[in-house]
């Protein structure tokens, strides 16, 4: 069952489906809207846990989800100012919306590019989740190495994934994403141990089968969270 609500302010869009055993959280932008209901039939379809998606539309994608300024991300001052305020309204605002709806379920939050970056990020300022799932995040971000080995997550998984061609690219920042994915993935197998932190590998660039690739992340954490095994490939 879809509904569209506002919550705290902002606009949500929220699947149920049966008696739901997990919370899925989503950043979703403008462009992310068409592809959505597409995703989210195809979690459904790879593991039968029944779960809560909520997706919180993201007015302004940089701005709201950059936790630092990066030039490389945009010469806007305001980017790297507002992530907080977008972390607070999860915490403070959605998550306990959610609960009182819900109850005291597992909680995965996930994004993609930017929204991968974030929920990497949020997982390092607060306990409240249990997984996160990050698509082809933006860890190509300035000193994002240096932040991430002196701020652990607090999660017991992490979902990573990329697109085989996004390295390969001229903008000299953004090329460094594969390194820094791996990097990435090393750390937080050494911090949760072998099982809880997988890097899955796509084919195709930045900007190839975003909808896909969400539903592969939230269906891994799915998996681990209940011990089901993925029933049907995506």
């Amino acid at each position: 069952m879809k509904q569209q609500s506002t919550i705290g302010g902002r606009e949500c869009l929220l699947y149920t489906d049966g008696q739901p055993q997990v919370l899925l959280i989503q950043t979703l932008g403008g462009h992310e809207h068409n592809s959505i209901d597409t995703e989210v039939e195809l979690i459904r379809k790879a593991v039968p846990v029944p779960f809560v998606m909520a997706a919180f539309a993201i007015r302004d994608w940089e701005a709201e989800l950059t936790p630092w300024h990066d030039p490389e991300v945009s010469k806007r001052t305001i980017v790297g100012e507002m992530a907080g305020e977008t972390l607070l309204y999860l915490t403070d605002e959605l998550i306990p919306y959610l609960r009182k709806q819900y109850g005291t379920l597992p909680i995965v939050l996930g994004g993609y590019s930017l929204g991968g970056l974030f929920s990497l990020w949020a997982a390092s300022q607060t306990d409240v989740l249990t997984a996160v799932a990050a698509m082809s995040p933006s860890l190509w971000i300035a000193n994002w190495a240096e932040y991430s080995a002196a701020h652990p997550v607090r999660t017991q998984y992490v979902y990573l994934s990329l697109g085989d061609r996004e390295e390969f690219t001229r903008n000299r920042a953004v090329a460094q994403v594969g390194n820094n994915v791996r990097a990435e993935y090393a750390r937080l197998t050494e911090q949760l141990g072998t099982g809880r932190c997988t890097l899955e590998w796509n084919p195709g660039n930045h900007f190839a089968n975003g909808a896909i690739r969400t539903a592969k992340g939230f269906a891994w954490c799915l998996s681990k969270l209940k011990n089901i095994p993925v029933s049907n490939e995506i």
